[in-house]
């Protein structure tokens, strides 16, 4: 089960990285916030993983509703994000499976595949909407990746990443209409 959470993290972060439209960001985030919102229920945070579930849902909805509804998967000229997005997936695979030791290998896979996958979106993001939505993801991961050390994190670090991904989402977004 850790497994398929950690696969699904991974899975939203690679749309996000392939989405230029609202519909493919929305399925996105929802895949990264249900990848970890799993992995801290497994860990024994079911208050921390309900609250990442608000706010994950919050978002996607929010951007399902407003602005063009369009998918935007793979436009013309993804090819490079494309491979960033499977080789960042096998490089984060190969450092949680073989590098780091101990319990955990999908937390430490879907964190740092998540995280260097959506700063790399941040980097090249060209409308504030992508921008927003890797934020958000950003805020997922890290609350996420939280709970990689030897204390407890609790509910803050969720509660924080639930409110950040609902917030970011109901900013106002300018669109372009026309030449």
């Amino acid at each position: 089960m850790t497994g398929a959470a950690g696969f699904a993290a991974w899975a939203g972060a690679a749309i996000i990285v392939l989405a230029d439209g609202r519909r493919g960001l929305a399925v996105g985030i929802a895949l990264v916030g249900a990848g970890f919102t799993v992995l801290a229920w497994l860990a024994g945070d079911w208050f921390g993983g309900a609250a990442l579930l608000v706010g994950v849902a919050v978002c996607a909805i929010q951007l399902l509703r407003t602005g063009r509804q369009e998918w935007g998967l793979m436009p013309p000229g993804s090819t490079a994000r494309l491979i960033l997005a499977v080789v960042g997936g096998i490089l984060s695979l190969w450092v949680a499976a073989s590098v780091t030791t101990g319990a955990g290998a999908p937390l430490k896979f879907a964190s740092v595949t998540v995280l260097s996958l959506l700063a790399a979106r941040l980097l090249q993001a060209q409308k504030a909407v992508q921008v927003l939505t890797a934020s958000a993801g950003l805020a997922i991961a890290l609350a996420g990746a939280s709970a990689l050390g030897r204390s407890v994190p609790g509910l803050v670090p969720y509660l924080v990443a639930g409110v950040i991904a609902a917030g970011v989402s109901l900013l106002p977004v300018a669109e372009s209409r026309g030449a």
